[in-house]
C-alpha cells in the first residue's frame, strides 16, 4: 500500500482545481495542466465574454493563453485516476495510512479504525462511511437546491437592477433634454423681449429728441430776430439825428414786443424700464398673460384621427366610417384645425407630442385655425417637427 505522503501527492496531481474534487474525464490544455472536462466546458462558457486579443482564454491556474481548439483528453491520467480509485488511493488516514472507512460524527472528520480507538476520538459517535454518506448526501443535495434558487433570484434581480440602469438613464436623458428645451425656449423668450425693450426704448428716444430738436430750431431763429433787431437798433443809435428819429415809436415798440417764449420742457427721464433680474424670475407668469386654449375642430379633422371627449387631444388610428359628411375635412393628409383663431397679438401655447412624435409633424396654421383669409397676417406659419412641450410665442 501506498505510503500516506505519496498518496497525497498523487492526489494532489490528481484533483481538479476548479472544483477540488478528482478529476473526471480529465481535458488537458497548451500549458500542460489539467480538469475536469464538464468544470474547464463551464469555465470557457462563463467566460466567454473575457476573451483576450485573437479568441484566447487564461489558464485558471498558471494565467497562461491557450484556445479552445487546444483542449485534448488526458488518457493517461484519466487511467491513473480509475487506478487511484480501486486502490483507494485517495482516502487513506494521513497519520496512520489506514483506509478511511470511519466518519466521526462529533468532529466531522473521516477517520480509521486505529483514530476512532485513540484517546483524540474516544466517547464520539462513528459510523461507517456508507451509512454517513447517504445522508450528507441527501443534505448536500437540498443544499444545493437552495443555493439554485438562491442564484436564480440574484439573476433576476440583477437584471431587473440593469433594467433599473437602463430606465434611469432613459429618464435622465429626456429630462436633460427637456431642460435644454425649456432653456432654449426661455433664451428666445428673453431675447424677444430684450428686442422689444431696446425697440420701446428707441422710440421713446426718437419722439423726445424730436421735441428737443423743435425747441433748438425755435431758438435759433429766435436769436436770428433778437440780432437783427438789436443791428438795426445800434445802427439808429449811430447814424444821424434824422435816422436815429425816423421811426423810433415803431421801433421803441417793436422792441418791447420782443418776448421770449417758453418752449415745451419734454421729461427726460426715461420711461422705458426693465429690470432683468425680475423679468427673468417673472418669465412664467408673463407667459401665462399671453396664454391661449386651443380647441380642436371635429369638423376638419381626417376620418383616421380621433379626437378626445375634451377635443383637446388628436391621436391616428383606424380610420372611422361614422363621421359626418363636411366641407372642411381633410381627405388626402391626417390634419386638423383649431376653432380658434386669431390675426395679431401675442400668443402662448404648448404642444404636447406624445411617444409617437417623431413620426408627426404640425402647422401653426393648422393647429390654429388660421384659414386662407388670415393667413397673409400670421408670423411664423409652417411645418416643424414637433417637441416635447414646443412652446411658440408670436
Amino acid at each position: 500500500m501506498a505510503s500516506a505522503p505519496a498518496s497525497e501527492r498523487i492526489r494532489e496531481e490528481a484533483t481538479c482545481s476548479i472544483c477540488l474534487n478528482l478529476m473526471a474525464e480529465p481535458l488537458s490544455i497548451s500549458c500542460g495542466h489539467s480538469y475536469c472536462q464538464l468544470c474547464i466546458e463551464d469555465f470557457l462558457d462563463k467566460h466567454g465574454h473575457q476573451q483576450q486579443p485573437l479568441g484566447t482564454y487564461l489558464c485558471p491556474q498558471c494565467r497562461a493563453p491557450f484556445r479552445r481548439t487546444s483542449l485534448r483528453p488526458n488518457k493517461q491520467l484519466g487511467n491513473l485516476i480509475e487506478a487511484m480509485k480501486e486502490l483507494n488511493l485517495e482516502i487513506t488516514c494521513k497519520k496512520h495510512g489506514e483506509q478511511l472507512h470511519l466518519f466521526c460524527e462529533d468532529e466531522g472528520w473521516l477517520i480509521c479504525w486505529r483514530c476512532e480507538r485513540s484517546p483524540e476520538h474516544k466517547g464520539h459517535v462513528t459510523v461507517l462511511v456508507e451509512d454517513a454518506c447517504l445522508g450528507y448526501k441527501k443534505d448536500l443535495q437540498e443544499a444545493v437546491t437552495n443555493l439554485r434558487e438562491l442564484e436564480k433570484e440574484c439573476m433576476h434581480r440583477k437584471a431587473f437592477v440593469t433594467e433599473q440602469i437602463t430606465e434611469w438613464n432613459r429618464k435622465v436623458e429626456l429630462q436633460r433634454q427637456k431642460i435644454q428645451a425649456d432653456f432654449k425656449d426661455l433664451h428666445s423668450f428673453l431675447q424677444e423681449e430684450e428686442k422689444s425693450y431696446l425697440w420701446r426704448l428707441e422710440q421713446e428716444k426718437e419722439q423726445t429728441l424730436n421735441v428737443l430738436r423743435d425747441n433748438e430750431a425755435s431758438l435759433v431763429h429766435k436769436t436770428c430776430e433778437l440780432e437783427s433787431h438789436i443791428q438795426d437798433l445800434e445802427d439808429r443809435c449811430q447814424g444821424s439825428a434824422q435816422k436815429l428819429l425816423q421811426d423810433v415809436r415803431g421801433a421803441l415798440k417793436r422792441s418791447r414786443a420782443m418776448t421770449l417764449d417758453k418752449p415745451e420742457a419734454p421729461s427726460l427721464e426715461i420711461q422705458t424700464v426693465c429690470d432683468v433680474s425680475e423679468l427673468y424670475f417673472d418669465v412664467t407668469q408673463m407667459l401665462r398673460d399671453h396664454q391661449v386654449n386651443v380647441t380642436l375642430d371635429p369638423d376638419t379633422a381626417h376620418r383616421g384621427l380621433t379626437l378626445s371627449v375634451d377635443q383637446r387631444q388628436v391621436t391616428m388610428g383606424t380610420p372611422q366610417h361614422d363621421v359626418g359628411k363636411s366641407c372642411g375635412r381633410f381627405t388626402a393628409y391626417p390634419c386638423i384645425l383649431g376653432r380658434e383663431g386669431f390675426t395679431s397679438g401675442r400668443h402662448y401655447f404648448e404642444v404636447n407630442r406624445g411617444s409617437e412624435a417623431s413620426k408627426l409633424f404640425w402647422s401653426v396654421e393648422a393647429w390654429l385655425g388660421v384659414h386662407h383669409h388670415q393667413r397673409k397676417t400670421w408670423k411664423g406659419s409652417g411645418y416643424h417637427p414637433l417637441s416635447p412641450a414646443w412652446k411658440d410665442r408670436s
